[in-house]
């Protein structure tokens, strides 16, 4: 073998295999082959004594893979690590190179952020060595990760028996818990519109009161909207016509949040499905002569096109609208983007949505057509109105009818199936003139509290606070779902729209979490700690020094917290013992909630509850990674819910809903006893390059 090539997904792999050609053997990893090992102090896999060294161990899922991986290496000339281009899978390259004994400053790491010929070639043309402070900050992140999620859900399971605790998941339902109490807290006030309906050369139209004797029209009783209409009953005066011209500009290119937003919103796409149909656009499909990659790289923050897109989508815009639908290119980032990509845009402008259609899901087209079209319209020009004012007057009261017209669709005429937009026309008027209304109404309404949060609400707060990073959306709002802190439903049978609600532990858990830990459990130090991580990434800030002074600031909290934080006491069934007497409460288990006597240890009784109808399995778009074919959402005989393959029993893969594989007890003896046989490996120990505080 003379060149192999380690890319995460077999998906990608298929790809990048036809690109490459004769010489290359691409494989996969199938994700991280290692993670944090589950030993030492707390369990944490990390030294907090010695510069937070941390011991890494490969997956038990993953041994048949790093043995087979290790065999080819060996066989190799020269190992190419061509996993994904951001945090992560530069993280995954440096676990590999340190597993099968590769030397992390070669330059062996390529990146492509397309699964196209012209960018793989290039880029295979082009490597480097492992960006070490990529890795750094990404190990930071996982460490921080595994010491507040073990630490505090260890303390929350044994006070209060929530199931966990994160530093940005914590923080999200957060937001959800606020909003609830604002809800709750709402007092409505009331208020009164009045609305004068007008007919004119068989057109009709409405004006609304804006002003009162030149200041802005607030009605709060029908005492006050009565006085309006019995003052409005002669003719009124058009006093002023204004008219402009008002464009409406195009949107930028997707970003990871702004994608997920809008397949929330146009698509009914969850944030997690949206992720997956996107993750396999981008990492290939057969469209007739072999796998090819349709989208640039989805994990971005940055609205910038590369120079070859931007010149063939004006060729395209010039071809097939006219020059007068070329716009200006305009790169809108935000101050906290990493702009380490592109924008999410078709990796060829010839993919047309409808060429594609036959070779695509229902789901993959859909969505593909939106990015394709998103991309195409934000270098169009700006779509025009002609905009008209009315401002008819009477008894110092002044109604305002507005009307507007297209004049130009500009962007529209690609991105006019998601923007909708009606004309509002009225009849000619000219000022002075004098017109009786058909019917003045009052109607009363009282405000409404601030709205709950949707997913695409939620994924906007979380961007705009800085809070995580858009790759991370989809898994926050999965795990506080399936940590039974939230539910996502809709507040009424004719509401399509489902909005997230928290349930009585998800409120008690972040009272106890704003209790104890509100100077880290917060928006402000988590986005400050994003930026630290960022900083970390670009070599300007030493990560030991970061961990030190986090761990110094935690460890006192949660000693407090295991001291102060009353116990949460088991809740009562509302039954007696038929064994001893005492109350029975309910109480979960290895094999989720049972029945047992508040006597305990004294009383050993014990019994099942009640199982209801088996909940039926349910689609999820995404598809397996072994064998291609859909995974479906299942309850485990524990309560807990799981992903399996629709191929089963031909296929055994499972995942957890975080995404990470989960082994069958068959398959770990069958690890184990390879494990047996095979060389015996230490675990590994993070060889760390010490920078300067």
């Amino acid at each position: 073998m003379k060149n192999l090539v380690i890319v995460e997904s077999p998906s990608k792999s298929k790809t990048i295999a036809k690109y490459l050609g004769t010489g290359y053997t691409v494989v996969s990893s199938k994700g991280h082959i290692r993670d944090l090992a589950i030993k030492g102090k707390d369990g944490l896999g990390v030294d907090t004594e010695n510069d937070f060294e941390p011991t890494y161990v490969v997956s038990k899922d993953k041994t048949d893979t790093v043995k087979e991986l290790r065999s080819q290496a060996a066989k190799a000339e020269h190992v190419f690590l061509a996993t994904d281009p951001d945090r992560e899978g530069e993280a995954i390259s440096w676990h590999l190179a340190q597993e099968l004994g590769l030397d992390e400053n070669a330059n062996d790491r390529v990146t492509f952020h397309e699964i196209t010929k012209n960018a793989v070639t290039e880029a295979f043309a082009n490597p480097r060595a492992i960006d070490m402070d990529l890795v750094h900050s990404q190990e930071t992140r996982r460490i921080l990760d595994r010491m507040i999620g073990f630490k505090l859900s260890k303390l929350l399971n044994s006070k209060i028996r929530s199931k966990s605790a994160g530093r940005v998941q914590s923080v999200a339902l957060k937001l959800i818990v606020e909003r609830e109490k604002e809800i709750r807290a709402f007092i409505p006030q009331e208020y009164w519109t009045v609305e004068a309906a007008f007919t004119k050369d068989r057109k009709k139209f409405t004006a609304s009161l804006t002003k009162i004797n030149g200041e802005k029209a607030e009605l709060h009783t029908g005492e006050e909207a009565q006085k309006v209409l019995d003052a409005c009953q002669d003719a009124f005066r058009v006093a002023e016509i204004k008219t402009a011209t008002r464009r409406r500009e195009a949107r930028p290119p997707f970003i990871t949040s702004t994608l997920q937003q809008e397949a929330s919103t146009k698509l009914s796409f969850s944030a997690k499905r949206t992720m997956s149909i996107a993750q396999r656009l981008y990492e290939g499909i057969d469209v007739g002569n072999g796998q090819e990659g349709l989208i640039t790289y989805m994990r971005t923050d940055s609205t910038r096109l590369s120079d070859v897109f931007i010149r063939d989508a004006r060729d395209l815009i010039t071809e097939e609208y006219g020059k007068q639908y070329l716009g200006r290119y305009t790169v809108k980032n935000d101050a906290s983007s990493q702009d380490a990509h592109e924008a999410i845009r078709p990796t060829s402008l010839a993919n047309t949505p409808e060429r594609l259609k036959p070779y695509l899901s229902s789901e993959q087209y859909r969505l593909y057509k939106m990015i394709y079209q998103r991309a195409l319209a934000s270098l169009m020009a700006a779509a025009k109105y002609d905009s008209l004012t009315v401002i008819l007057e009477q008894s110092g009261y002044e109604f305002t009818a507005q009307g507007s017209t297209m004049t130009f669709d500009g962007y529209l005429r690609v991105y006019g199936d998601y923007e909708t937009g009606k004309d509002v026309l009225l009849p000619a008027m000219s000022e002075g003139e004098m017109m009786n209304a058909d019917e003045v109404k009052s109607t009363q309404h009282f405000t409404e509290p601030p709205a709950r949060y949707t997913e695409a609400r939620l994924i906007k707060a979380l961007e705009e606070d800085g809070i995580g990073r858009p790759s991370t959306y989809a898994m926050i709002i999965d795990t506080i779902q399936a940590r039974g802190y939230v539910n996502l439903e809709k507040t009424s049978e004719k509401s399509r729209t489902r909005v997230f609600i928290p349930t009585e532990q998800g409120e008690l858990t972040v009272e106890k979490l704003d209790e104890f830990f509100s100077d880290i459990i917060n928006v402000r130090y988590t986005a400050e700690m994003e930026d630290k991580l960022d900083q970390i990434a670009e070599g300007e800030l030493n990560e030991i020094e970061t961990l030190r002074s986090f761990w110094q600031r935690f460890i006192p909290l949660v000693d407090k917290a295991y001291a102060d934080m009353e116990k949460l006491q088991p809740e009562k069934v509302g039954e007696i013992c038929p064994e001893c007497g005492s109350e029975l409460v309910y109480r979960n288990g290895r094999y989720g909630k049972f029945i047992s006597c508040s006597n305990f240890p004294s009383c050993r009784y014990t019994r099942k509850i009640e199982v209801k109808e088996k909940e039926q399995p349910e689609p999820t778009g995404k598809m397996c990674p072994e064998c291609g074919k859909e995974l479906l959402k299942r309850k485990s005989r524990f309560g807990t819910y799981f992903l399996g393959c629709s191929g089963f029993p031909k296929c055994h893969y499972m995942e957890n809903l975080n995404g990470e594989k989960i082994v069958s007890r068959k398959d770990k003896a069958k690890a184990a006893k390879d494990e047996d046989t095979s060389e015996k490996k230490p675990a590994a120990k993070r060889t760390r390059r010490k920078k300067a505080a």
